[in-house]
């Protein structure tokens, strides 16, 4: 299932224009991503939780020349699937 797929169940469930319901769809997505920027958690009951965690720095390895490569500290989206879902 691709994002275009769920507009048209958005649409077809709420009787709504598919217009309407990309911008419901945009919206949604909006509001995870700001809440992820600002370190927050997203928690979907059934789905399961968004939330961003820290790497800490570490040498990779080049494979090409095999030299090491430094690689700075980053914060990663994770998504961390929820009971129900698992359960399927």
């Amino acid at each position: 299932m691709v994002k275009a797929d769920l507009i048209k169940k958005i649409s077809d469930a709420t009787r709504v224009s598919k217009q309407e319901a990309e911008r419901i769809m945009e919206s949604i997505l909006d509001g995870i991503k700001n809440s992820l920027v600002r370190g927050e958690k997203v928690e979907l009951r059934g789905l399961g939780t968004f939330l961003v965690k820290n790497r800490a720095p570490r040498l990779a390895r080049s494979m090409k020349t095999g030299e090491s490569i430094p690689l700075p500290s980053r914060r990663v989206p994770v998504f961390k699937t929820g009971r129900e879902l698992k359960s399927i």
